[in-house]
């Protein structure tokens, strides 16, 4: 899977939890909590979003990684990877 595919997921998940959001204006390297203007119920909604969608467990030990877009597309690429 592809960064772009990543990303691309991501945005599908965030536009269905913050339908207000414009998923093309968020800063790449921004908390998406603020970006999106979402709490932390919101985020873990999509931290469950993003598990059945991708089949990745995230641990909350590991949900920091997933604070920014740039770093939700890493973590979870490496993920898919088996690292």
């Amino acid at each position: 899977m592809t960064d772009l595919d990543i990303r691309t997921i991501i945005q599908h998940e965030l536009r269905r939890i913050a339908p207000d959001v414009d998923v093309a204006a968020i800063n790449p390297n921004g908390d998406l909590r603020e970006e999106c203007d979402i709490d932390s119920m919101d985020f873990l909604n999509l931290v469950a979003a993003l598990h059945q969608r991708l089949g990745v467990n995230v641990p909350e030990l590991d949900y920091p990684k997933l604070i920014t877009l740039n770093g939700a597309i890493g973590y979870l690429q490496q993920k898919l990877a088996g690292a």
